[in-house]
C-alpha cells in the first residue's frame, strides 16, 4: 500500500508591492491590511482615514463586508459622486469573502476609481480570498500591503509598547515599561490602551512609580511578577503573588508560560560571557532580556535550573488537562522553583 500524502503549508506568496508599517500607513488605490493582530490593523485603516480627510474633510467613508456582499456593492460605493469627493471603502471579513465579492474584487483591481481608497482587510485566518491576495501583491490596482503580525512574545509587546511611547514622542523608564507589559501580558489591546492612557495623562517621562500608582493590582498580580518572585527564591512573596494572581481570575495555563519563558531564557544565557549586545543578536533576544535573564541567574546552578526547567514541562501538561487540580500543579512548581528543592511539595 502507498504511503499516505503528507500535506505541506502553503508559502507564503512573496509580494511586489510595497510593504508599509502599520504605524506609518499611507493612502494608496488598494491597501491590503493583512494579518490577525486586530488592533494594529485597526490602527493602520484609522491613519489612513485621518490622512484622507486632512486632505478633504468632505471624504465620503463606506463599510462592506465582504463576507455577506451583494453584487454591485464595490463599484457603486467606489463611483464617483456628483461633486467628485474622496471616497474610502473599508472591506472587512476578507477571509470569508463571497464568490460575488472576489470577482468583483478581482475586477476592480484591472480598473481602480480614480479618488478612491479601498482597504481590504484580511485576518490570514484562512486561504479565502487568495486569489484576491495574489492579484494585490502582485501590483495589480497600484496597491501596498500593510502587515500586521501577532504579537505572541514578551519581546515584540514590549516593542510593541515601547513604540506607542515612541510614536507619541514620550519617554518611559525600562523598568516602568517591562511592569507594564507584565501587567497586561495577556491582552495586547488592553496594553495598548493603558499606554495610551499614561500618554495622555502623565506629563514628562513615566517612571515605575507612575506605572505601579495607575495599575499597581495588574502589576502585582502578573504572570510575570509570580514568575520573577519564584525565581528569585522568595517563597513566601511568590505564593501570596500567586494566590493575588488566582483571586483576580488569573489562568494557570499562561502562568506556566511565563515561567516557562524565563527559564529558557536563562538556560539560553547561561555559561555565556559575550557582551550583552552580542548575545542578544546572536540568540534572537533583546539586550535588556539578556541582562534580565543573567540577573535572574543568581543562585542558581545547573542542576537547579535543568531540575526547574523539568518541573516546569510537567506542570505544563498538567494545568493543560493532564492533573485533576492545576492550581495544585502551579503550587508545586512555584515551591520546586522558589526552595530549588526537586520533591518538596506544597501544603494542602
Amino acid at each position: 500500500m502507498a504511503a499516505p500524502r503528507r500535506s505541506t503549508p502553503a508559502r507564503a506568496t512573496k509580494s511586489a508591492i510595497p510593504q508599509v508599517p502599520w504605524r506609518q500607513p499611507r493612502p494608496a488605490p488598494v491597501v491590503l491590511i493583512s494579518g490577525p493582530e486586530e488592533i494594529c490593523a485597526e490602527r493602520a485603516a484609522s491613519g489612513i482615514r485621518e490622512q484622507l480627510r486632512a486632505e478633504d474633510p468632505s471624504l465620503e467613508v463606506s463599510d462592506i463586508d465582504a463576507s455577506v456582499y451583494e453584487s454591485g456593492t464595490l463599484l457603486g460605493v467606489t463611483s464617483p459622486s456628483l461633486f467628485g469627493e474622496p471616497r474610502l471603502v473599508r472591506v472587512s471579513s476578507v477571509e470569508k469573502c463571497s464568490d460575488a465579492f472576489l470577482a468583483e474584487a478581482v475586477s476592480y483591481l484591472n480598473a481602480p476609481q480614480e479618488g478612491a481608497t479601498v482597504i481590504l482587510r484580511h485576518t490570514g485566518a484562512s486561504v479565502r480570498g487568495k486569489k484576491l491576495l495574489d492579484a494585490v501583491r502582485a501590483g495589480t490596482g497600484g496597491g501596498i500591503e500593510i502587515p500586521c503580525p501577532a504579537v505572541k512574545r514578551e519581546s515584540d509587546r514590549y516593542d510593541f509598547a515601547a513604540g506607542e511611547f515612541q510614536a507619541a514622542g514620550r519617554r518611559i523608564a525600562p523598568v516602568a515599561l517591562r511592569a507594564l507589559v507584565g501587567a497586561f501580558s495577556d491582552d495586547l489591546t488592553e496594553l495598548a490602551a493603558a499606554c495610551q492612557q499614561l500618554i495622555s495623562d502623565v506629563e514628562g517621562d513615566v517612571s515605575e512609580e507612575i506605572v505601579t500608582r495607575y495599575y499597581g493590582g495588574r502589576v502585582e498580580t502578573s504572570a510575570f511578577a509570580v514568575a520573577d518572585t519564584a525565581i528569585a527564591g522568595r517563597y513566601g512573596d511568590a505564593l501570596l503573588a500567586l494566590r493575588q494572581a488566582l483571586a483576580s481570575g488569573a489562568d494557570p495555563v499562561p502562568m506556566v508560560a511565563a515561567i516557562a519563558m524565563k527559564l529558557r531564557g536563562m538556560a539560553r544565557v547561561a555559561g555565556s560571557r559575550e557582551p550583552a549586545a552580542a548575545l542578544a543578536s546572536r540568540l534572537g533576544m533583546k539586550d535588556w532580556q539578556v541582562d534580565r535573564a543573567r540577573r535572574d541567574l543568581s543562585g542558581w546552578t545547573q542542576d537547579s535550573l535543568g531540575m526547574a526547567i523539568q518541573a516546569c514541562a510537567r506542570a505544563d501538561a498538567e494545568v493543560k488537562g493532564a492533573s485533576r487540580d492545576p492550581i495544585f500543579a502551579l503550587e508545586r512548581l512555584i515551591t520546586i522553583i522558589a526552595t530549588r528543592a526537586p520533591y518538596a511539595t506544597p501544603a494542602r
